[in-house]
């Protein structure tokens, strides 16, 4: 039997700083036993732990996508001791990778409808790996239009800002990129925070699902603006990304009613979460 608990271990390839304020970096972590590459098989939604030796374990959901071979990729919010750690680390340092853990965004009911990602700061990096997964060539059929709303604080504070401008250039994805306030002369896109953007942009819920991540107070807001679109609760799934813990629903710190987010989640159907207690 496989002990759960039992690390992959990876070496960090690359680290990109992703926001001005240096909190945010990406990791490109390597499997030292590329066997190990295809025991992590994983889908878009999806989370891991990532640990280091003597500080911890952090639950992070995966930024890259199953269709990016060679790599796994998280980023990384320094917010305590293992991410802390995690940053002072170097490219070459060797750390342990668990999972992939929870269930993911329902890509079979998503295929033949429009796609609408809603995303905001941080919370960004599922939906990062949903879009470049939809975005594969492979893939890009199955699925009709495709609809992005993503915002920050500031523009300095973007994630994959590289991709986001890759992605605006395209004309079969529909980009919205949005700021709380910038006094950037030369921001070109949109202010205003990500409930009003959406409610701006998005026109209509026939044959859509809405796939939401982001802090509590963006979901909040968001939520009553998909509704009165007419997104009906089962076609807006949520991530609740802020409450995963261990991974697998051992240490009862992720339990929303009877429902373990590690386990159980941590993607829900706006459904769901109308049967369940609304502490998320």
């Amino acid at each position: 039997m496989k002990n759960p608990y039992l690390p992959y271990p990876v070496r960090i390839e690359e680290i990109i700083t992703e926001t001005e304020d240096r909190n945010l970096k990406t990791f490109k972590l390597v499997f030292l036993d590329p066997g190990d590459e295809k025991k992590f098989a994983y889908v878009p939604g999806q989370f891991a732990e990532l640990s280091i030796a003597g500080e911890g374990e952090i639950p992070i959901g995966i930024a890259s996508s199953p269709t990016e071979k060679g790599h796994v990729t998280f980023t990384v919010n320094k917010v305590g001791r293992v991410t802390r750690h995690l940053h002072n680390m170097k490219i070459g340092d060797v750390m342990g990778l668990r999972g992939p853990l929870g269930n993911w965004y329902p890509w079979e009911e998503m295929e033949g409808r429009n796609v609408v990602i809603i995303g905001g700061g941080f919370a960004f990096t599922t939906l990062r790996s949903s879009i470049v997964y939809m975005l594969d060539p492979e893939n890009r059929d199955k699925f009709k239009d495709i609809t992005v709303v993503y915002g920050a604080r500031n523009p300095g504070m973007l994630l994959y800002k590289e991709e986001l401008a890759a992605w605006e250039r395209r004309d079969d994805i529909n980009m919205h990129i949005t700021v709380d306030a910038t006094d950037d002369p030369d921001w070109k896109y949109n202010t205003g925070f990500v409930p009003a953007i959406t409610e701006q942009k998005i026109t209509s819920a026939e044959n859509a699902i809405a796939i939401v991540c982001g802090p509590p107070v963006m979901i909040r807001f968001t939520q009553p603006v998909l509704e009165r679109l007419g997104f009906p609760p089962e076609r807006i799934i949520l991530s609740l990304e802020m409450r995963m813990k261990c991974g697998i629903g051992i240490c009862g710190r992720c339990n929303i009613g009877d429902q373990y987010v590690c386990k159980d989640g941590p993607v829900f159907s706006l459904a769901q979460l109308k049967d369940m207690p609304s502490e998320y």
